[in-house]
């Protein structure tokens, strides 16, 4: 009995440590080639904002962070650097800078959703016509599949 006991309790530590490897490995496996880095400055080269990220927000930790700059021009978001990599990543354009999910989560319901982000090194969105990025302040990076704040900057 003590040894199916401990068979049990190993082959479940193993089936959930597998399966959170998964998680984090499949989107890394599946991910896109990022954009040449020539492309992104050529894109960022007609930024109207550009702010930094940093891996120092409250929100961070080993998973969750983004680095580099973002450049916003009339029509699109650039994203030069890296984020750590996860699944299901959207960008949003938010009217007051925030630092954690906790400051995020109120405001999400006001907060305009960009698109997707699947590339980890680098990433350019189209910003939807008719959206006037002065409205906004802030630009942020958020994990729909577990509620996790990335990243964020704030460009105005």
């Amino acid at each position: 009995m003590r040894r199916l006991f401990i068979f049990a309790v190993t082959h479940g530590i193993a089936l959930a440590a597998g399966f959170a490897l998964g998680i984090y490995l499949l989107p890394i496996l599946t991910a896109p080639d990022s954009p040449d880095q020539a492309v992104l400055e050529e894109m960022a080269a007609d930024a109207v904002y550009t702010a930094e990220l940093s891996r120092e927000l409250r929100g961070n930790d080993l998973l969750h962070w983004g680095e580099g700059t973002i450049s916003l021009t009339s029509s699109q978001i650039v994203h030069e650097g890296r984020l750590a990599p996860g699944p299901d990543y959207k960008v949003y354009l938010v009217t007051e800078f925030v630092e954690h999910e906790d400051e995020f989560l109120p405001l999400r319901d006001a907060a305009l959703q960009i698109g997707d982000v699947k590339t980890f090194e680098g990433f350019i969105l189209d910003i939807p016509e008719g959206v006037d990025i002065e409205a906004y302040n802030s630009v942020l990076v958020w994990c729909e599949a577990f509620s996790e704040f990335i990243t964020a900057a704030q460009y105005r």
